[in-house]
């Protein structure tokens, strides 16, 4: 699929689907034969012929930035003059986000791994807010004539907004393409605690490790906290992430996922840092409980411990696309600054080459229908569910809508 052009005229984002129905003697809509009686794991082979990329989506210009963030907030009823409030983190970059390009730079990676390991498999990419969207990349999969389809989010937690709503938006897509007929879809599990996802984290700690202590931060266990952050959302999504069976608790599946890497992570570094887990980009109104600390209001209490610098770490988030440029690069490296700390915001996985072998690997898993037993998962949480389970990710204002790869609602 060929990448969008910069000056393409905008095209609104699709509706939303109606319905999501499944195939006679089927309980997840749109699926293959490995996931259609809806268990947990697909142990089966699936001889898929291409693979769906989806992605959040950003703006690529000035014009395109308040059009982008009413796809953002549909359905919400925000005036153009909040959006522009808002708007101002993209107006900073000249109204580009760089997600798009860096889902190019994946895409191509991907192209590139796949092809090395002798897979025929073309990797489509749609977008939820921005074009392309979701349904171009269907339409174009179908006018290609595949038929099998494994979708990989760019997103490795349980949530609404990092699973949930990527099913919604292949739901939409089918529906409104009417191909609901002519394509079966799958998606990976999530991949939170895959190795591939896990090194790069790893590595950037320690290469964060290593510019601290040439700048004279040796003693890591009293002068260095290390801050593994991610997006903020709602308590009450939060709440209701993961399945309802496994009784997670507060913050749900969410938060017990970035807690069980993060510990997972530090276990593998084997430095004395104190660490915690922290919450950024939030939005919404102040009477909405979302999930805190706030990174920059973590980061007040660090000079009293005697805290001399801090490692930010982008746990939640695969490529650096706004929230992390603006959230952490600008204000809280400029927080950190302020109160005196050195701050060090380390990599994303990006194309690093074990994220990107590793999502391959995901790929590779569900093409030979790999026992469970024999997926690489590098915390007791995983390996996720191949097909998500019933009333797993709520949002709680919308409710349940139609959504592909998983077991209604």
């Amino acid at each position: 699929m060929s990448a969008q052009n910069v000056g393409e005229p905008f095209r609104p984002k699709p509706p939303r689907a109606t319905a999501a129905v499944a195939a006679d003697g089927c309980v997840v809509p749109g699926a293959t034969e490995a996931t259609c009686d809806g268990a947990p794991h697909a142990t089966a082979p699936v001889a898929y012929d291409g693979i769906l990329l989806l992605g959040f989506g950003g703006p690529e210009g000035q014009d395109d930035v308040i059009p982008f963030l009413r796809n953002v907030t549909a359905g919400r009823g925000i005036p153009d003059e909040r959006l522009e409030e808002v708007a101002h983190h993209y107006r900073h970059f000249g109204g580009v986000s760089p997600i798009n390009e860096h889902n190019r730079e994946l895409k191509a990676a991907l192209d590139a791994e796949l092809a090395s390991r002798g897979l025929d498999l073309p990797v489509y990419w749609g977008n939820r807010n921005w074009m392309p969207y979701v349904t171009d990349a269907v339409e174009s999969a179908h006018r290609d004539g595949r038929t099998k389809l494994l979708a990989i989010a760019t997103s490795a937690y349980s949530s609404y907004s990092s699973c949930r709503q990527y099913r919604e938006d292949l739901a939409d897509a089918v529906e409104a393409t009417g191909l609901q007929e002519s394509l079966q879809i799958d998606k990976v599990r999530q991949f939170f605690d895959h190795p591939g996802f896990v090194a790069p984290f790893v590595e950037g700690i320690r290469a964060g490790v290593a510019e601290l202590a040439e700048r004279g931060i040796t003693d890591l266990a009293n002068d260095v906290e290390i801050l593994f952050s991610t997006h903020s959302i709602p308590n009450s999504d939060a709440d209701r992430s993961g399945p309802p069976e496994r009784g997670f608790g507060p913050g749900g599946a969410y938060v017990a996922q970035h807690t069980a890497v993060a510990q997972e992570i530090m276990a593998q570094l084997g430095i004395p840092s104190s660490w915690q887990l922290v919450f950024q980009s939030r939005s919404g109104p102040p009477s909405v409980p979302w999930l805190e600390p706030d990174i920059n209001d973590a980061m007040q209490e660090l000079p009293g411990r005697g805290r001399k610098a801090v490692l930010i770490v982008p746990l939640g988030f695969v490529s650096d696309h706004m929230e992390v440029m603006w959230d952490l690069d600008t204000e809280a490296i400029e927080t950190a600054g302020e109160l005196g700390l050195i701050g060090i915001r380390t990599a994303t996985p990006s194309t690093h080459p074990a994220y990107v072998s590793g999502l391959v690997d995901l790929v590779q898993e569900r093409l030979a229908g790999t026992p469970v037993e024999e997926r690489p998962a590098v915390t007791d949480l995983g390996p996720w569910y191949d097909v998500c389970r019933p009333g797993c990710c709520e949002n709680k204002r919308l409710g349940f809508q139609p959504a592909l790869a998983g077991v209604a609602p």
